[in-house]
This record gives structure tokens, C-alpha cells and sequence, in this order.
């Protein structure tokens, strides 16, 4: 697992404890980053794209001693949804996201779970479906929600204006971009949505993605094979 804060560039801290904590924690053999994001000052917060191994996500959330108050849902693929049904039952919290579109993976989630030698699991279904141009709060903060189709045509992104950080899910890694060979997958779209949604965001904006380390957009704009050639 790795620990994360999130401070405002437009003036940064001046002590204290920063706006969010980040804990990264892998699960399923695909090593997704399943995010665990709170305020510090209250301990409210969220679980983003919990895939699998809910027991070490719930463990997690017990040592940061964080209320969790919702499950939210970058895509639909089962290394970020398989456990959200689970995890929302033992916690009784609400899960919001994806995009509708996304509504048939998550049906089939027990069929993706055969196909990679998963475990079965359950599909969830989401209390609220989110679309593009909408916000979401959690952690003390509030959200823009993005809709990035191309890995999945359900994807979406967070994005927190003010700490200028997101979380891309599959869109868009360090040094790399989501697989497109999964259905409704498509490798033009998925590139149309890192330039015309991500890219304008700013090149000081972080991101947390879906597998691997955090970068930049400004980093990934200029070194990104796929975005620079």
C-alpha cells in the first residue's frame, strides 16, 4: 500500500493537515489501485474502484480509522468492480458511478470473473448512475465527473479543481494508455477523450490511475508515446 496527501497548488498548505489523504491499495492479481480517500479532519471518505480482496480494503479502512460513506466506480471491468457489492453490503454505504453506459459490463461481471480465472463475484448495481458535467462529493471535497469513453464506454473520471488531482481509472497511465481490445473498447476514443477532456485540464494536474504509479498530465503530454507521436 501506498500513503498519499493532496495540498492545493493555488497556495499550497501552511500546515496542518492536508485537505485529503490517498491510500493506495493494490488487489487482484491485475494490482488495481483501489484508492481509499478521506479528510483527515473529519475521517469521512470513500473507496474508489474496489475490484477484489475486500477483506484487505475493509483492514485498510480500519486502521485509518476512516468512515466510509460511499463506494465510487471509475468503469465497469471486473478488476474494478468485483468486489463493490461485497464491500458496499458490509459497510452499508451507497455506490455511485459509472456512466450508464457502462451498465452491461457490470451485468456481466460474473462472465468477466470466468474469463481472467477469477473467482466469482457478484454484480452491483449502482445507486446512481453519473454522467458528464456532474459533480460528486466525498472526502470533504467536491468532484467533477468526466465522461471518458474508449477503455470502457462507461468511463469516468474525478476531478478536484482546486487540488488539481484526478482519478483516471484505465484512461490514462504513466507512460501508457487503457487497453482497448475488451469490448467496447475503441483506441480512437480512448485518445479523443485524454486530449479533448484530460489534457485541457492543465499539465500541473496529478493523477491517481487505475494500475501503476501517479504522474502528471504535463508529463505524460510530453513523454506518453501514445500521446506524443
Amino acid at each position: 500500500m501506498s500513503d498519499q496527501t493532496a495540498s492545493s497548488s493555488q497556495g499550497g498548505q501552511t500546515g496542518g493537515e492536508p485537505p485529503i489523504k490517498i491510500l493506495i491499495i493494490p488487489v487482484t492479481p491485475f494490482q488495481q489501485n483501489c484508492s481509499l480517500v478521506w479528510d483527515p479532519k473529519t475521517g469521512r471518505g470513500a473507496v474508489i474502484d474496489p475490484g477484489g480482496d475486500v477483506e484487505t480494503i475493509a483492514q485498510a479502512i480500519q486502521e485509518n480509522s476512516v468512515q466510509v460513506e460511499k463506494i465510487v466506480l471509475t468503469h465497469g471491468h471486473i478488476d474494478h468492480v468485483g468486489g463493490a457489492a461485497d464491500l458496499a453490503e458490509k459497510l452499508g454505504v451507497r455506490v455511485e458511478g459509472p456512466h450508464k453506459d457502462d451498465r452491461p459490463l457490470i451485468e456481466r461481471v460474473a462472465d468477466q470473473a470466468r474469463q481472467f480465472g477469477l473467482a466469482d463475484v457478484r454484480p452491483v448495481e449502482p445507486d446512481l448512475w453519473l454522467s458528464d458535467g456532474d459533480t460528486i462529493e466525498f472526502a470533504g471535497r467536491t468532484f467533477d465527473v468526466l465522461h471518458c469513453p474508449g477503455h470502457a464506454p462507461g468511463h469516468i473520471v474525478f476531478f478536484d479543481r482546486e487540488l488539481r488531482i484526478a482519478f483516471s481509472g484505465d484512461v490514462l497511465f504513466a507512460g501508457s494508455v487503457g487497453r482497448t481490445d475488451l469490448p467496447g473498447g475503441n483506441h480512437e476514443t480512448l485518445i479523443a477523450s485524454i486530449r479533448d477532456k484530460l489534457l485541457p485540464l492543465g499539465d500541473d494536474v496529478s493523477f491517481v490511475p487505475g494500475h501503476g504509479p501517479a504522474s502528471t498530465f504535463g508529463h505524460e503530454r510530453a513523454t506518453n508515446p501514445f500521446l506524443t507521436s
